[in-house]
């Protein structure tokens, strides 16, 4: 079957989607005797690395909720996975560059957001696994299918300002957050019973003062929600 290597060549942000994505420039090259491939049905799990590169400052406390505190991150920085995709790798002979999607999210509940957000600046380590079936054609013999082997895999250092760019673009000046229903209903009705415009001040009035601002005179700097329907406080 044939020999494939897989490289990664960059990255880039699809500016019109109905989703966060990034499409991955994927080299794909065949390494001994050229044979015609018709199609390559791809798969690809990619994993972050979150061992393969050094944290500093502030990405150390934004860190604290996925890894703990440093004196632990020799035992909690291990891989963990981002996402999977898949890719239809049109006909080629020695080699192909297509474009590999991969979804993103800006939901704080997922790991890879918390992740991401968390660095300023630098490169996040990438591992993409590769699996699938390979369409290709033998000489004397006719088109043979074969799967493509499991230790196939690369290596891509994504630049956090590909991502970040990207989620500025979807979500200019915002973050995505999302809630418990239950939740969101009790601070609905803080809103509205308190005749706040906004969902910003609603948080704000909740959250206690910045301590480099000085607090407005009579603000008060406590504000309890109202309670969940059969609690009594």
């Amino acid at each position: 079957m044939p020999d494939l290597s897989f490289q990664v060549e960059g990255a880039e942000a699809v500016r019109f989607a109905a989703a966060p994505l990034l499409l991955f420039k994927l080299r794909i090259a065949q390494r001994a005797a050229a044979v015609p491939i018709h199609a390559i049905a791809l798969r690809c799990q990619v994993r972050i690395e979150p061992a393969k590169r050094r944290y500093e400052g502030k990405e150390r406390e934004r860190l604290l909720d996925l890894f703990d505190t440093p004196d632990r991150w020799s035992q909690t920085l291990r891989p963990m996975l981002w996402t999977h995709t898949s890719a239809v790798v049109p006909p080629f002979t020695d080699n192909v560059v297509v474009d590999l999607p991969v979804p993103c999210t800006f939901d704080f509940n997922v790991a890879a957001t918390k992740y991401f957000h968390a660095l300023e600046e630098g490169e996040v380590p990438l591992s993409l696994l590769f699996s699938g079936t390979v369409f290709h054609e033998v000489a004397d013999t006719g088109l043979q299918v074969a799967q493509v082997p499991w230790d196939k895999e690369a290596a891509f250092r994504l630049p956090v300002k590909v991502w970040k760019e990207m989620m500025e673009l979807y979500y200019p000046n915002s973050t995505w957050l999302c809630l418990r229903r239950d939740v969101f209903d009790r601070l609905y009705q803080y809103k509205s019973g308190h005749r706040i415009p906004t969902w910003e001040q609603t948080l704000e009035s909740l959250l206690p003062p910045d301590k480099t601002e000085s607090p407005a005179p009579g603000k008060k700097n406590s504000v309890v929600l109202p309670p969940r329907e059969g609690c009594h406080e």
